[in-house]
């Protein structure tokens, strides 16, 4: 009659296919097999995910582990482990008897320990007239050996399932944060663009992450990110281009028409003339300020007044205004010349300059008087800044480049 157990030289227990697939393997170890058994708990311990085994459950085997005696296990030896429920216990850190038979029942499960259960169903060694253990009846930690290659490649998959894991996060957080300044950015920079409608789909893709994503799902996001990133970017690069364009429309007006050599002499009496920087060539008929001339075509034709700006560098008509007030000092003009001619100029078109003029400092003998000359000439609409500044930009660039 068939009962459902089946004897084994383990006890008498119920067996499944996974039981005596464990015995099978756990028989077929060889004699001259080892390997540290703390190496092989630890790698247990990173395959506790693939195991299905709890923390309390690793914390009863190594109580199980502690009660063998040696550092490796081998198949030289025997590794029936037989603690009493109360010395596991002890060494399991004071857990309840009832749990401590789930999770033992757990071990087994999950094919890491194997029961040789008595006759009465204790735990216990018998031993000859010298000492040594003739038989034992506990827990078998042969699968340990048996599977510890098997162990060592789960707890590797984890480890490599961790850093991927790892990485696609890391890959998503420096996606996630370029998006957000490139749009930053182009909002900073009055880029034209359905700006609600870009914010609602960065926010729309983020929303899609679960609470916990696997790295398939960050992936996922990423791309999604990754395609918003190129967009952005080709947005930005278009509207740099128009501005470049429209720099170079600047440079090419027609009443630019000085030679360096002509528009940068200077003259070395305290009363500067025109020429001192490249004269107008046209009168302006109206003694309003002028218009202001694009920054990076300033920036281009005087490089140096980023010097003066706070964090070394020039991002806006504000760091251009406070910059020229900290060179308008140092060149020794008087802050009455200076509002004098913002008054008459505009204060970026003064600021443009006293930008002009740091280019030149060496050859000034008098930027005061240069400056009362300039506000005086502006206000009859005799100067233009245009030829100035263009004569700055060609003097900067490279002999090779010039015209």
């Amino acid at each position: 009659m068939d009962t459902g157990f089946v004897t084994t030289p383990f006890g008498r227990r119920p067996m499944s296919l996974a039981l005596m697939k464990g015995q099978l393997q756990a028989e077929s170890v060889k004699a001259s097999r080892s390997v540290d058994k703390w190496k092989v708990f630890r790698n247990i311990c990173e395959a506790r995910p693939l195991l299905g085994i709890s923390d309390r459950t690793l914390a009863v085997l190594n109580a199980l582990l502690s009660f063998y005696p040696e550092s490796h296990l081998s198949g030289e030896a025997s590794m029936i482990v037989f603690p009493s429920n109360r010395q596991l216990m002890v060494r399991a850190h004071g857990i309840a008897v009832t749990t401590l038979r789930r999770h033992l029942a757990a071990l087994v499960d999950a094919g890491l320990v194997i029961r040789k259960d008595s006759a009465n169903g204790k735990r216990f060694a018998r031993r000859k007239t010298s000492g040594e253990v003739e038989d034992a009846y506990g827990f078998s930690l042969v699968p340990l050996l048996a599977r510890s290659e098997e162990l060592a490649a789960m707890a590797q998959k984890i480890e490599t399932d961790r850093m991927t894991l790892r990485r696609a996060r890391e890959r998503l957080t420096i996606c996630r944060r370029d998006v957000r300044k490139l749009i930053d950015a182009a909002l900073d920079e009055g880029v034209p663009g359905n700006w609600n409608d870009i914010e609602a789909a960065y926010t729309r893709h983020l929303a899609c992450l679960p609470r916990n994503p696997d790295a398939s799902a960050l992936d996922g996001v990423r791309m999604k990110l990754e395609d918003l990133r190129a967009d952005l970017v080709n947005l930005l690069t278009r509207f740099d281009n128009s501005k470049k364009m429209s720099a170079s429309v600047v440079q090419n007006e027609p009443h630019i028409q000085n030679s360096d050599k002509d528009s940068l002499e200077l003259e070395s009496s305290p009363t500067v003339q025109e020429d001192t920087l490249p004269p107008a060539t046209e009168k302006a008929h109206s003694t309003g300020p002028q218009k202001i001339f694009p920054l990076a075509l300033v920036l281009q034709a005087c490089p140096q007044i980023n010097d003066y700006a706070q964090g070394g560098s020039i991002t806006g008509w504000r760091d251009l205004v406070t910059a020229a007030v900290t060179v308008r000092s140092m060149l020794g003009i008087t802050p009455e010349t200076y509002e004098t001619a913002c008054g008459t100029l505009g204060r970026e078109n003064a600021a443009i300059v006293i930008a002009c003029m740091l280019e030149r400092a060496t050859h000034i003998n008098s930027p005061g008087g240069y400056l009362r000359d300039l506000a005086r000439k502006g206000a009859r609409g005799e100067f233009s800044l245009g030829p100035m500044l263009m004569a700055l930009v060609r003097h900067n660039k490279p002999v090779s480049q010039r015209a």
